[in-house]
């Protein structure tokens, strides 16, 4: 099953019916049914998520006085129990090139919405707006950026390429009329724990309110023209960090880039360590404008090549930082 959030009521979706897992039609009834459900939310229930996203002693604190026993325990099991959690927000989110803070405002949403309508403990939850855009937002600590761009791009395609829709838009097939409704989840949270739940949505919407996120697509040039130029993106890219952080501060600082060592079993990151001499070579002859455009792009070139080779021995367990911490 999946956990459902919409209207600040939690629902439980099973996703099969006996052995056999719902076909899309039959999930897309079963979602409509929770949007046409009238029922309000009850005493303490629309903010309850809000307790993933404060502090996480009063999380646990909560937890052991008022979801560890009777109808509390039962659904909050059914939501950490669930494969994912779904959120059906009803603001709407996309892009629009006329609009400069439509890509932010979007992002933001995404990162952390409006505190209490992501379940932030989750493995990840998938958000839906209200015009039909999709997004993500996952925990980190069970996965890094990759596994979730391979789920995404398998999603992606098969929709595309293997499901499909009427012309009216909806999904194909018959959905099966007989099938229970997705299940309302029930609480019983006193105002103690109210008190306890706003709390935390006080922190955590802080937090969110403190977070600047600026969104844009760049479209001049992408990462075939960087590898027309023999050089390798990434490289680029974090060469171009040092740049804009040294014109902006005046000084270097240590620098921490990710590296995948997916290659190892259960391996996940290695740090590359990006603010070299090599690249702190090139920034400085940049700012300072007295070289040659050769020098320039010798300079450039070698603290590419540092930059890469560093990646590649990050990547294959001769890097620095995993094997101290």
């Amino acid at each position: 099953h999946v956990a459902v959030y919409h209207k600040g009521r939690f629902f439980k979706l099973w996703l099969y019916e006996g052995s056999r897992l719902l076909k899309p039609r039959d999930l897309e009834m079963q979602f409509q049914r929770i949007l046409d459900d009238p029922s309000p939310p009850q005493p303490g229930e629309e903010r309850l998520a809000a307790l993933t996203a404060g502090g996480r002693v009063e999380w646990a604190q909560a937890r052991q006085a008022f979801f560890s026993s009777g109808k509390n325990k039962a659904a909050l099991d059914a939501i950490e129990r669930a494969a994912f959690f779904v959120a059906l927000d009803e603001e709407s989110h996309h892009y629009d090139p006329e609009d400069e803070a439509s890509l932010s405002l979007y992002g933001k949403a995404l990162l952390h919405g409006n505190c209490y309508n992501r379940w932030f403990d989750k493995s990840f939850t998938l958000i839906s707006f209200k015009n039909g855009q999709l997004g993500l937002n996952t925990e980190h600590a069970w996965a890094d950026a990759p596994i979730i761009g391979h789920l995404w791009e398998f999603v992606l395609g098969t929709d595309s390429f293997h499901l499909g829709y009427t012309e009216t838009g909806h999904c194909l097939g018959k959905p099966n009329p007989v099938l229970p409704p997705p299940q309302r989840l029930q609480w019983d949270i006193p105002e103690q724990c109210q008190a306890v739940i706003e709390s935390s949505y006080q922190v955590a919407k802080a937090l969110a309110d403190d977070v600047e996120l600026y969104c844009f697509q760049f479209l001049p040039f992408g990462k075939g023209l960087i590898k027309k130029c023999r050089t390798s993106p990434d490289a680029f890219v974090q060469i171009a960090l040092q740049l804009a952080h040294f014109r902006d501060k005046g000084k270097f600082c240590l620098t921490y880039e990710a590296s995948m060592t997916r290659m190892f079993r259960e391996g996940r990151t290695e740090t590359v360590r990006s603010c070299t001499r090599e690249s702190t070579a090139f920034v400085q002859a940049m700012v300072q404008g007295r070289q040659p455009n050769e020098d320039l792009r010798r300079l450039f070139r070698k603290a590419a090549e540092k930059h890469q080779n560093m990646y590649r021995l990050a990547m294959t367990g001769a890097g620095i930082d995993r094997h101290l911490f």
